[in-house]
């Protein structure tokens, strides 16, 4: 049955590669929520710390893969909110 958790991990782990090639490609960020990436982001690094403590490679490799293809898509929503917030103070 551990082939049921790698298969898994591969599956909700690359889940995530489409966004974060669209959001390189296009830049685009404006529909996604901030909170949402945040708390996203803090999660899968807090599992990819417990899948280490306990020694289980699918649940520490799935979530570091996740964590890194979330965590670009984050630092381009932060990047683009600071943009957004500095417009705004110029108007």
């Amino acid at each position: 049955m551990i082939w049921l958790s790698y298969v898994a991990a591969f599956l909700t782990t690359f889940s995530f590669l489409p966004q974060a090639i669209k959001t390189i490609k296009t830049r685009d960020t404006i529909d996604l929520s901030l909170l949402t990436y945040c708390m996203f982001v803090i999660g899968t690094f807090t599992w990819t710390l417990y899948g280490l403590a306990i020694h289980e490679t699918a649940l520490f490799l799935a979530n570091i893969v996740t964590t890194l293809l979330a965590g670009v898509i984050l630092s381009f929503k932060v990047m683009d909110t600071i943009k957004e917030n500095k417009k705004k103070s110029h108007r």
